[in-house]
């Protein structure tokens, strides 16, 4: 039923029937479930017992597991569920930490199940092996890209952190973000810190704000929101530029020391 190919053009059609539900874990995941008739594509199930209450709930079997990185909140729930459903291919990065039966991809292989099918994407920065899945329209992004920020660099370099958002700034504008976590009200602080002139960003947070208290996900968002809002994605736009000198209390030398002053900004943070 699943295949991997290799190809760089293959752009997969939008599915038009599917139902893309959040299911929230630990504090703040989400765990991203695509649904065509009775089975479902899971991304990230870093528990377990969440994702078998849904499945339950509709009658549904896993047709595949896609794996962005190998942190527990984003594998830990994959042995219990391959223990129901020991077929199910998982599609992962080469990452020995990833220590599950797994079909091991990475930038540029396409992954096909079922109506499904994804283009990989290298995303080293939050950790080396990062990968992302681009198909119909939707970016599964894990840690990498946040709604209005991105995730903290634990193994990667600014430079390969700035060319893996580079990557996905680049998809196509009305391309949907589900990324791992509920993180946008708290990003949204830092991004008005840096760009408090930004119209979209307060928008943006207006809106975020009323999903959260309607008790909704802010996700996804789209790249074309973020591209106008996103501070990390913004480390061009001179606004952010001089924001990070005022903050740094000198220039920075290029677009990928803004960066790293950037990052460095929001993990001391405090709203």
């Amino acid at each position: 039923m699943a295949a991997i190919l290799r190809t760089a053009r293959l752009r997969p059609r939008k599915l038009n029937h599917d139902v893309l539900q959040p299911i929230p874990a630990f504090n703040d995941n989400y765990i991203w479930m695509s649904a065509t008739g009775g089975q479902r594509l899971l991304v990230d199930p870093g528990d377990a017992a969440p994702v078998l209450d849904a499945l339950n709930a509709a009658g549904a079997v896993p047709a595949a597991i896609l794996l962005t990185h190998h942190h527990d909140d984003h594998i830990g729930g994959v042995p219990e569920l391959l223990r129901h459903w020991p077929q199910t291919p998982v599609f992962a990065p080469h990452d020995e930490r990833i220590a599950v039966p797994a079909r091991r991809v990475a930038g540029g292989d396409v992954v096909s199940v079922g109506r499904w099918t994804f283009t990989v994407i290298d995303v080293p920065g939050h950790t080396r092996s990062h990968i992302a899945f681009h198909g119909h329209g939707r970016l599964f992004c894990g840690d990498t890209l946040f709604s209005l920020g991105c995730g903290r660099m634990f193994e990667g370099s600014p430079e390969q952190f700035v060319a893996s958002l580079d990557a996905l700034a680049a998809l196509p504008d009305d391309t949907r973000v589900y990324c791992a976590h509920e993180y946008t009200l708290a990003n949204a602080a830092f991004a008005r810190a840096v760009e408090p002139g930004n119209v979209r960003l307060a928008e943006r947070t207006r809106e975020a704000q009323a999903q959260r208290a309607a008790g909704q996900p802010t996700l996804p968002s789209t790249l074309e929101s973020e591209r106008a809002c996103n501070p990390f994605l913004r480390i061009d736009v001179p606004e952010v530029i001089q924001a990070v000198a005022r903050h740094e209390g000198r220039p920075a030398a290029d677009r990928v020391a803004t960066f790293a002053a950037l990052r460095r900004w929001k993990d001391g943070f405090r709203a």
